[in-house]
């Protein structure tokens, strides 16, 4: 609640609004706080209902309650565990908006195929969670499925939750492209970074920027492959290349673009300090053997198994529509330990 005040407090003042962006962010997380402490104070209220529901029935000796307390009861632990997990997301940008790329690695075809099966499965998984999704970049097979593709998941606490995906997931089934029905093992890469907004100071070099403009390839209206509207742009120093060609024109391209270049290179500064305390965790590396985070096997078995925390569960088909909040949880809590 002081936190809540002192944000309050801030907004007050007459100048809050010179600096819309900074206004912004203060209004979503004092809105993030209140959520938080009405969610507590409910889960309080739904305690001392069944508490009282359960002495009714004691002292009126009155079974017929005992199947109704049994589903407040199950209610209130699924509430509560969904609350205990938000407040492990206590990263600097865990309530921001996330940014998800994936690539597809060894496996050919069958790799394209298997990045258009994880996409599928996390836009499932936004919907589920009532996030919006934003398509950045879309990069087809030469055959079939996606090469690549970058999204953008709008909500509260989306990178929080979905950077437990970042890593390698490996896909073990019978190939549907293959006639002669053999088993075939397929990677694909899982990126994820923080939407960052413009409080955050980190300034670019335009000199170390190599700006290219192409014609958009994949859906997208009547725009898309007339003009050159397409950005991509290589940040020359690190050798990190960013595209988006999801906006109508080069400009929101453009600003697209640069703002997934400061995602990306914010992250590598990070990643550069905890690997000098020797301590990152869920590093993307070669996509290919021996680097899974996560293993989907179809044949000669079912199961999902995360490597890192040994979840696992043999509903392949629930994970594969959006079911993943059992791994997201377990990955949580393992980072917490």
């Amino acid at each position: 609640m002081e936190k809540v005040e002192e944000l309050e407090e801030i907004s007050a003042d007459p100048s809050f609004w010179d600096e819309m962006e900074k206004a912004q962010s203060i209004l979503q997380k004092t809105k993030q706080l209140k959520d938080k402490i009405e969610g507590f104070e409910k889960l309080n209220t739904d305690f001392e209902d069944i508490m009282t529901l359960i002495e009714m029935g004691n002292e009126e000796n009155d079974e017929s309650v005992v199947d109704e307390v049994k589903q407040l009861s199950k209610e209130f632990f699924d509430k509560y565990e969904e609350l205990r997990i938000s407040t492990l997301l206590t990263g600097p940008y865990d309530s921001n908006n996330a940014i998800v790329t994936l690539h597809s690695g060894a496996g050919g075809t069958e790799a394209c195929d298997w990045v258009s099966m994880l996409l599928r499965m996390y836009l499932r998984w936004a919907e589920k969670h009532g996030f919006s999704v934003e398509e950045l970049d879309y990069l087809p097979g030469d055959e079939a499925g996606v090469k690549s593709v970058t999204i953008q998941i709008n909500g509260e606490n989306a990178f929080g939750y979905i950077k437990a995906e970042k890593g390698i997931h490996r896909l073990v089934r019978i190939s549907p492209f293959d006639s002669s029905g053999r088993r075939h093992t397929s990677f694909a890469s899982c990126d994820v970074m923080p939407e960052l907004d413009d409080t955050i100071e980190f300034d670019i070099n335009p000199d170390d920027l190599r700006v290219d403009t192409y014609r958009a390839s994949g859906a997208g209206g009547q725009h898309v492959n007339k003009t050159s509207s397409a950005i991509r742009i290589t940040h020359i120093p690190t050798n990190t290349v960013v595209q988006c060609q999801n906006e109508r024109s080069q400009f929101q391209n453009k600003d697209r673009a640069m703002k997934l270049l400061k995602a990306k290179l914010y992250e590598l500064k990070l990643q550069e300090q905890a690997e000098e305390l020797k301590d990152i965790r869920g590093e993307v590396k070669d996509i290919g053997w021996g680097s899974q985070i996560r293993s989907y096997v179809f044949h000669p078995y079912n199961m999902v198994k995360d490597h890192r925390t040994n979840a696992e569960t043999s509903n392949v088909q629930s994970v594969m529509d959006g079911e993943i909040d059992q791994f997201i949880t377990a990955y949580l809590k393992w980072i917490n330990m």
